[in-house]
């Protein structure tokens, strides 16, 4: 018995353990489910400090750092849904026992895996803004062997500056069990997206920021509307031959097809709202496709109290981007509450430029845990990078790189209640792409090397609530404009900060995720770079506070109250950090109850969303505003049937 516990940890340390069944939408809460306040998100429930987007001041998804239980993809269009049950960002402590273990975090998703027996969930939501739709999910079990899962959307979906769109995905899963030790789980997903017009941009004239623009108002232009298609197909599969062997494959494919694409910008915004241009960026089609995927053999070894697990790895990558040829039209001066109703110009597309990743990684990783002392774990791999950026009219330009990656990690229990660690880790990541007002809009930017350090606790303060604080140093190149608004590295970023988290059950009725962090980030210009660069990276506040709470109420059972309260400090917004979005706090306040609807199981969820109506701005590029929601409500229904 002992040692078919030391095996089942083995699988959990190797392959952050295959997850059970998907739970039925009606029991979607994500206070409930958190394990920590670092992030997580499971239906449409979503909390923590960080996200898919930024992680300890960075992007865990633009980095390359996403992750299908544990297996490397690469999404050039993100995992829906339909097929995704839940997604975690992983740092720190949070992220022992995740082989190769990446500087900026780890965004790792689990499948909704169909069930042993048949049933389906329906969900109806809304908002006050007009949105409106349809979620359907369910299982359809064959044999013991054999089950399918299927998921059906169709929304409306109505956003903070005016406009709207409709959509539909459908996706499948099946769940092939056909020997003991053996799962192969492969999956397809489809998203379509329609009218869904091109929301305006804001770039002020002077060192101020923008007037707030009317409330859930569009000003047109009508014609320009996004139209796009987003598709996933792939295989997760797991074999374990033995008690102490396992292998592990995932093979994905991800595809963004950007059939007309449109970016609305008012420049040289005044105080007083009028602009001196509206400036409309037709885009033709182009499409993103990757290929990714890991193979992963995983070894445990039992030696009496200590377990050691190696991982040898082998990750692929081929990424294809296709962006440039775009036309524009100037339709004047304008001003943020004036209605655009020009007709719509013909546009003249040029060539496009494409670019193109080949990446493989080979990596061996070990994970050492001895019970009642602590855990050590480190990896080491190469990675053979190849990017090939083809302009029109020129000679393909080829980089290379083939640098050596490592991380290692340690732990020490200090007593039953008590974790101290530490921590290193240097990786090859992505930079995204540059912002919509660049002279280079769109163009993927150059992989970079990034290291980083961290150092923290854990302490189990009760066996209900757990407590997880630590410090990290994280340094990667910076980017910014140079003298021709061209989006390039003009220097280094060093992110030095402290991060925490508690979350569990203070009482039986009351759960509680509550984190933050705090980060003192700050920018090292190169010397050949040019213009005003300030000290501090734009869009990086020096705290964000988050605090999470559901109680469940004693004078009516099935209903529970929920209250979501995020404060975060000024945000540097240009380059040369003149110009700051002042602090901003946002409360939501919420509310589910649990019934029964002709026999079955149902969740009304109710959420005044900012209900102190805070709205400011959100940072699309440095010195690029978009408008940020002020006060609504949203709900839903979900049936279990």
């Amino acid at each position: 018995m002992v040692r078919f516990g030391w095996i089942s940890l083995t699988l959990a340390c190797a392959s952050a353990a295959l997850p059970a069944q998907a739970q039925d939408r009606t029991e979607d809460n994500a206070v409930t489910q958190a394990e920590d306040a670092f992030g997580f998100s499971t239906g449409r429930e979503s909390i923590g400090i960080y996200g898919q987007n930024n992680a300890r001041g960075f992007s865990p998804t633009n980095a390359g750092n996403v992750r299908i239980e544990g297996l490397y993809f690469d999404p050039a269009y993100a995992l829906p849904s339909v097929v995704n049950d839940s997604t975690s960002i992983k740092v720190g402590l949070s992220a022992q026992g995740y082989p190769f273990a990446a500087p900026s975090g780890i965004v790792d998703q689990v499948l909704r895996r169909p069930e042993a027996k048949s049933g389906a969930s329906i969900l109806l939501n809304g908002d006050s803004y007009g949105s409106y739709g349809i979620e359907i999910d369910g299982s359809l079990p064959v044999n013991k062997q054999l089950s399918i899962g299927y998921g059906l959307t169709g929304n409306r979906v109505a956003f903070p500056d005016g406009t709207d769109n409709f959509n539909h995905g459908q996706g499948l899963i099946v769940r092939l069990r056909p020997a003991p030790g053996v799962e192969i789980l492969p999956f397809w997903t489809l998203n379509n997206d329609y009218n869904d017009e091109a929301g305006p941009f804001y770039v002020p004239a002077g060192k101020f920021l923008p007037p707030q623009p009317p409330r859930h108002t569009f000003e047109g232009p009508r014609w320009a509307d996004f139209r796009y298609t987003g598709a996933n197909s792939g295989v997760l599969a797991s074999y374990a031959p033995a008690n102490d062997w396992l292998v592990r494959v995932g093979a994905f494919r991800s595809v963004f097809d950007t059939k007309a694409g449109w970016t609305n910008l008012l420049l040289g915004v005044q105080p007083d709202g009028s602009a001196s241009s509206r400036l409309i960026i037709a885009d033709p089609r182009n499409k993103n496709i990757s290929l990714s995927g890991e193979l992963r053999l995983t070894r445990s070894i039992v030696d009496g109290p200590r377990l050691h697990v190696i991982h040898l790895s082998v990750r692929e990558r081929d990424a294809r981007r296709e962006y440039d040829g775009s036309d524009e039209v100037d339709l004047g001066p304008t001003r943020v509450d004036i209605p655009e109703d020009s007709p719509k110009p013909v546009f003249n597309f040029g060539p496009l430029s494409r670019n193109r990743v080949d990446q493989t990684t080979i990596g061996l990783a070990y994970d050492g845990r001895w019970k009642d002392v602590g855990e050590i774990s480190f990896g080491l791999s190469r990675a053979s990078y190849r990017k090939t950026t083809t302009l029109p009219g020129l000679a393909p330009i080829i980089s290379r790189s083939r640098p050596w990656l490592y991380n290692g990690t340690a732990a020490i229990y200090v007593s039953k209640a008590l974790t101290v660690y530490a921590g290193y880790a240097r990786g090859l990541e992505e930079s995204g792409v540059a912002p919509p007002n660049a002279a280079n809009r769109n163009q993927p930017l150059d992989a970079v090397l990034t290291e980083q350090k961290d150092a923290g606790l854990r302490w189990n303060v009760t066996g209900n609530v757990k407590l997880i604080a630590g410090v990290f140093d994280l340094r990667k190149p910076y980017f910014g404009f140079n003298a021709a608004s061209i989006y390039t590295q003009i220097g280094t970023t060093r992110s030095r900060g402290a991060e925490f988290s508690v979350s569990g059950n203070v009482t039986k009725r009351l759960n509680v995720v509550a984190g933050g962090f705090f980060l003192d980030a700050r920018v090292v210009r190169d010397q050949a770079a040019l213009g005003n660069i300030g000290p501090r990276p734009v869009a990086l506040p020096g705290h964000f506070l988050n605090m999470n709470v559901n109680w469940r109420t004693p004078f009516l059972d099935g209903l529970s109250l929920d209250a979501a309260m995020s404060q975060r400090a000024k945000v540097p917004s240009t380059t040369d950090n003149l110009v700051a979005l002042p602090p901003r706090a946002v409360v939501n306040l919420g509310g589910r109850y649990r019934f029964k609807l002709m026999d079955k199981n149902a969740t009304l969820r109710l959420q005044v969303v900012n209900a102190f109506d805070n709205r400011g701005f959100n940072i699309a590029g440095p010195g690029v505003y978009g408008a940020n929601n002020g006060r609504f409500i949203t709900g839903y229904l979900a049936i279990d049937v």
